[in-house]
């Protein structure tokens, strides 16, 4: 057996010294650094169940919608907002293989340590995504997150939503999907979906190419996919993470609920924020993007 020298002895002592200096940096650095945290971090757990899968977050109109917005539903107070990012966004046009997507987005496409896409519901556009002032600053607080901490934010317009519509959509998505993949090989890429942008979802979760990239993704305020458990993201065991309201009369939070209590059952990577009393826009509002995100960064 070879015996190592005293130089070599020492250099290992050495490397090893070093790798557990940096171990809490590396540890660290899968967590996003807080952002008005104080401001938008759940007000309260009412119950919570599954070692923390599932909560059940104490919503109150009047505290958390009146009391937060100056114009109710339209400004949020200035003190949740930090405009400041506005100098990194744009409304671009994404070119890639046969599709051409209109885009919002915060920061350069291009080595960002992980991505974000939201995708809207009907009868709005990429401008939801990039509001400050609705939703309680909620999308301000996702810039500003994905902003400082080397991320990308990209909500593209889905044009319609009917059935052709749906179809140009989930194929507008994939091809940003692997537009964000090909800009940043082996980076995280989570897909947030809301309302009837759940049909997106849908679509992305059968999409085996679309999969073999994905992070994970969030479904708010969704509709129940009948067919999860057969799809190729179901199979890739990506982690699925549902945010919902008790008094949604859109979709309902039972149809969800459902679903997740099978895949949890299954040992499968989910979690179920649900908001109480809260209605079909609540998510969008509440969601505790740095937590959710965390989630997200811990499985990846």
């Amino acid at each position: 057996m070879r015996r190592m020298s005293t130089v070599h002895l020492h250099f290992m002592a050495r490397f090893a010294a070093i790798v557990l200096l940096l171990a809490p940096q590396i540890a660290a650095a899968l967590e996003l650094k807080p952002f008005k945290d104080d401001l938008f971090a759940y007000p309260g757990l009412l119950e919570t169940r599954d070692n923390g899968d599932w909560i059940k977050v104490d919503y109150r109109k009047e505290r958390d919608l009146y009391q937060r917005d100056d114009d109710p539903e339209r400004k949020v107070k200035g003190k949740y907002v930090a405009r400041g990012v506005a100098w990194h966004q744009s409304f671009e046009t994404i070119a890639f293989a046969d599709r051409s997507v209109d885009v919002f987005d915060v920061r350069k496409i291009g080595r960002q340590a992980f991505s974000v896409i939201f995708v809207h519901g009907r009868g709005v556009d990429r401008k939801l995504g990039a509001s400050d002032d609705r939703f309680g600053g909620n999308f301000n607080r996702l810039k500003n997150l994905a902003y400082d901490n080397g991320g990308l934010y990209v909500a593209p317009t889905i044009k319609a939503f009917d059935a052709a519509g749906q179809d140009n959509g989930v194929r507008d998505v994939a091809a940003v999907i692997a537009y964000l993949a090909k800009s940043a090989p082996g980076r995280p890429i989570i897909l947030a979906c809301a309302s009837m942008g759940t049909l997106i979802c849908k679509g992305i979760a059968r999409d085996p190419q679309s999969v073999a990239v994905l992070g994970g993704m969030i479904l708010m305020s969704g509709i129940y996919d009948d067919g999860f458990m057969e799809t190729p993201f179901y199979t890739a065991h990506l982690p699925l993470f549902f945010a919902h309201s008790t008094d949604d009369e859109v979709y309902k939070a039972t149809d969800q609920q459902a679903l997740y209590d099978k895949l949890h059952a299954k040992g499968y990577p989910t979690r179920f924020v649900l908001f109480n009393t809260g209605s079909h826009g609540t998510p969008l509002r509440m969601l505790d993007w740095r937590d959710t995100l965390d989630w997200f960064l811990k499985r990846t």
